[in-house]
């Protein structure tokens, strides 16, 4: 049993891996973050212009970009400028956004077959 445990750890270790990733963009303001940065390396207060929150709350969110290895850091003299560390990191927001419009266009069929089945008195 203990041998079963031990050998399942790995995996189990992968999906929390997952798991924090996700959870590290699950946030509107992160994915602001990150599209600000889609472009290339940006200072700090150059986020701020961009965003609409405080110093201390980007600071936040930078800080856990960083700890899920999804942004990297420089200082250059009191400039603090962040990059995005792997931009396969659009490639998920890429395959989200495939995802939604599939399901916009899905819904959007049964709507039309709704109205047509409504206009026909039920009979479509």
């Amino acid at each position: 049993m203990v041998m079963k445990k031990a050998a399942t750890l790995p995996k189990e270790q992968l999906i929390d891996g997952i798991a924090s990733f996700l959870k590290a963009l699950a946030d509107p303001t992160r994915l602001r973050i990150l599209h600000a940065l889609q472009n290339g390396e940006r200072c700090v207060n150059d986020l701020l212009a961009e965003l609409p929150c405080s110093q201390a709350n980007v600071s936040k969110h930078l800080a856990l970009l960083r700890t899920a290895g999804i942004v990297e850091f420089r200082r250059q003299g009191v400039q603090v400028y962040y990059r995005i560390a792997d931009p396969a990191v659009f490639a998920i927001c890429g395959v989200v956004c495939g995802a939604l419009q599939r399901s916009l266009d899905d819904r959007r069929e049964g709507l039309k077959a709704g109205q047509a089945a409504f206009a026909s008195g039920g009979r479509a």
